[in-house]
């Protein structure tokens, strides 16, 4: 801001504070307007419109799964597992809603440890799926320590013990430094952006160094077992989310630190939803459109056949 010092008969220019911008005759500080990624904004309905299409996609398989039950395709790789891996995308998709809106210290806390919960669900649910696959074309070779197995259901116990270990990471997340509100003065000329801190960068990284783990970890064991007879070909749809996944979150990480303002929440919330959609996709789909379109291919006798 210019202002006139009539001792000296000279302009001098005086910064305004943080919370104040110059007007364009540099002659007053008008006060920034607050700002954050709102429901009003036209990205926030971009996004939140994008996360309620997929929910209720989400939802609609989920029905179809729930009324062909009985149906081949779905007994043969595990309903159970196929409807905790549903509804954890779904969770996926609504937990992508805590990022948009006005934020407060309840909402930062909830947005990275919903994130961080229900993401270690789904992948770990996907890695229990690859786990079936391998126990299922084992048990039916000679050996009493993989039917042992198999019938045991030990692949159950992945889910739990996975998201047990995010459940600790959070929590020291949570004991050292969790997340706050904070405020950027500097990435927007005339507006103060309210956004949520992740507290301690170092936790945040570790989260997603977890998710990622048990990521490459589906991926491996999925693409080992890829080439199984066709009984067993969930593996091929397992291997190919996972590296759609994979492909989304490594982009993210040079994205995410290379924006700034609202982008920053928009990039994440756009992250969730691309993964999320990417299991939904690759998963799910080609099973409804087999179970809608060609019911030829899905009696069991198909299935027997191709055994």
């Amino acid at each position: 801001m210019l202002i006139h010092n009539f001792s000296t008969d000279q302009q001098e220019c005086i910064p305004c504070p943080s919370q104040k911008y110059p007007n364009p005759e540099r002659n007053q500080c008008l006060p920034k307007a607050v700002t954050f990624l709102s429901f009003e904004d036209p990205l926030g309905i971009a996004l939140a419109c994008t996360a309620l299409c997929f929910s209720v996609s989400t939802i609609a398989v989920l029905g179809i799964f729930l009324k062909h039950r009985e149906s081949a395709i779905i007994k043969a790789n595990n309903r159970t597992l196929s409807y905790i891996l549903l509804i954890s995308i779904l969770l996926c998709f609504l937990c992508s809603f805590l990022f948009i809106g006005h934020p407060n210290t309840t909402s930062c806390i909830l947005q990275q440890i919903t994130f961080a919960l229900v993401f270690t669900l789904a992948i770990s649910t996907v890695l229990a799926k690859t786990i079936t696959v391998i126990l299922a074309f084992r048990v039916m070779k000679p050996g009493r320590t993989m039917r042992r197995l198999f019938v045991s259901g030990i692949y159950n116990a992945v889910i739990p013990i996975c998201v047990l270990i995010q459940l600790i990471l959070s929590a020291f997340w949570l004991g050292t430094s969790p997340p706050y509100i904070d405020t950027d003065e500097h990435s927007e000329h005339a507006h103060v952006i309210i956004l949520c801190n992740k507290g301690s960068v170092t936790a945040f990284y570790c989260v997603l160094a977890y998710l990622g783990t048990l990521a490459i970890g589906s991926f491996t064991v999925a693409f080992l077992v890829r080439n199984l007879p066709d009984t067993f070909n969930e593996a091929k749809f397992l291997t190919f989310s996972m590296l759609v996944f994979l492909s989304v979150w490594v982009i993210f990480i040079p994205v995410y630190q290379s924006t700034k303002g609202k982008a920053v929440m928009a990039v994440e919330v756009f992250s969730i939803l691309a993964s999320s959609a990417g299991l939904l996709a690759c998963i799910f789909f080609p099973k409804c459109y087999i179970i809608l379109l060609r019911p030829d291919k899905n009696p069991l006798r198909c299935i027997k056949n191709k055994k």
